[in-house]
């Protein structure tokens, strides 16, 4: 629930409002017709109309909001509900990012060295780890699980270990589904500890950090991953270039789905006149640069040059922030007078392609492939930090006391709910941590403000938006888009 504008800090909190940003404009205009074009071709899965369809809602406050007053001086303001998806919503996947970071740092990871572990995946298979979430997993877990054999074995040999059993390793996996052009791209960041714990004899645990990995130990990773999953594959009667009866299985129960992944993965563009084209890039030639070093086998990319000091928490943190982060970043996205969509990469690709041009079709292409399927988990944990680990209690960190201008009471009583301590950090502290925004405090007498009623009926908004000088007007996306606009073709 709720969202907060990020301004520096100092400056307040201000209510976000999703429906003046290029993003939401555009989808809002257009997929309702996209819909319905889909809608001749078989549809979208509900799972992904339903992510375009509470995106829409999610910080408007015609759909429903929460009013918090201050108990002194009578101030009062709004916040709207958040539609809490997990696929491209930036506000509540900023929320996520930053709840999830701020979790593994404080209750996770243990206070050791880490490093972080990046697997890149054939572009065949992309499609395929994009809607097959067993096989994903299976592969996900494959590469994870190929680090941490590095690590035992490595430990073994540093340290004279008897056996790699007398070895454990933890690792968290993020899994993102994109790049920096808004493509399809499934691929695996592992945030490994970057070392093992060994059990002594009198039983005390110990953690032993282990040097950088050589070139050719990263190799061996990747060399031994490409083997397992080409396995696996083979084991399913699948291939690596994702040309089999799968992809045609996909293609003959959700064609639309199943075009906007290939399309999304191969960077093409799939609705109006340019379908089948390569999607419009911007180039700087002075920008070029030379390919960063990894290994690469068979189409799998592997690289471990991220290390973090096991002291440095800040920086930690906001490596979990970066690998959880939203796939779209608002203030890179902008409307061309053409208008198309231009989309600025936080860093060029190596032949200097610094944005990529979308027609506002293609944006929502894009959208559809990041969603992904239902009851898959984008982040994973594995050995001595997962939740079936024996070790895990040994091994995490201890809760850090509360600490800040307002307590846990405070933060709890602004969502209606003093009796249970929640499982995950509150709105208002996240705000606080990142913003350094105290939403919970009343910005003209600095006293606490509490929530004081839930509009959710059409009468109930109304009446608080009234109260507050907003006119009462239709929720902004509810409009056809202007006739004959849309030129759609699906290909299955």
């Amino acid at each position: 629930m709720g969202h907060a504008h990020a301004r520096p800090a100092g400056e307040g909190y201000r209510r976000h409002q999703p429906e003046e940003t290029v993003l939401y404009q555009t989808v809002a205009t257009y997929w309702p017709s996209f819909q319905e074009q889909a809608e001749e071709h078989g549809g979208l899965p509900k799972f992904v109309a339903r992510e375009f369809d509470e995106y829409l809602r999610c910080g408007i406050l015609e759909y429903g909001c929460l009013a918090i007053a201050c108990d002194r001086c009578g101030f009062e303001r709004l916040v709207a509900f958040s539609c809490k998806r997990r696929a491209f919503c930036p506000s509540c996947l900023g929320r996520r990012m930053a709840d999830t970071a701020a979790h593994l740092v404080e209750k996770v990871i243990p206070h050791v060295p880490t490093r972080q572990w990046v697997c890149s995946f054939p572009w065949g298979l992309r499609v395929l780890l994009g809607y097959h979430r067993n096989l994903c997993a299976e592969v996900l877990g494959a590469f994870a699980e190929e680090v941490s054999r590095s690590l035992r074995w490595r430990a073994k040999r540093l340290f004279g270990l008897k056996s790699v059993e007398d070895a454990h390793t933890g690792a968290i996996t993020f899994v993102q589904r994109f790049d920096s052009a808004l493509r399809l791209n499934v691929h695996s960041h592992v945030l490994a500890l970057d070392g093992v714990y060994v059990e002594r004899e009198a039983g005390a645990l110990s953690f032993m950090a282990l040097p950088a990995p050589s070139a050719d130990e990263v190799l061996d990773v990747a060399q031994r991953t490409a083997k397992r999953v080409g396995a696996l594959l083979e084991k399913r009667r699948r291939t690596l270039d994702g040309d089999d009866d799968a992809q045609a299985l996909l293609a003959q129960d959700q064609p639309v789905l199943a075009s906007c992944y290939s399309a999304a993965a191969e960077g093409k563009v799939l609705l109006g006149e340019r379908a089948g084209q390569r999607t419009a890039r911007l180039v700087r030639p002075e920008d070029a640069r030379a390919d960063e070093p990894a290994a690469v086998i068979a189409g799998f990319n592997v690289h471990a040059k991220v290390a973090i000091s096991a002291g440095d928490r800040a920086r930690l943190e906001r490596l979990c922030r970066y690998l959880a982060r939203p796939p779209i970043a608002q203030e890179r996205l902008t409307a061309l007078a053409d208008g198309r969509l231009r989309y600025e990469m936080k860093r060029p690709w190596r032949d200097g392609t610094y944005a990529v041009v979308l027609e506002p079709l293609e944006l929502l292409t894009r959208l559809a492939a990041m969603v992904p399927p239902p009851r898959f988990h984008m982040i994973r944990f594995h050995g001595v930090v997962s939740s079936h680990s024996s070790l895990r209690s040994r091994v995490v960190p201890e809760p850090a006391p509360e600490s800040g201008v307002r307590s846990r009471k405070v933060q709890l009583s602004l969502f209606g709910d003093e009796s249970a301590e929640p499982t995950r950090r509150p709105w208002a502290w996240l705000l606080r941590h990142v913003f350094q925004i105290d939403v919970t405090s009343c910005p003209q007498c600095n006293a606490e403000m509490r929530w004081v009623e839930v509009a959710t009926t059409p009468e109930a908004i109304a009446r608080l938006l009234a109260k507050h000088g907003l006119a009462a007007r239709p929720p902004p996306h509810e409009k056809p888009s202007p006739p004959g606009q849309l030129k759609l073709r699906f290909d299955a």
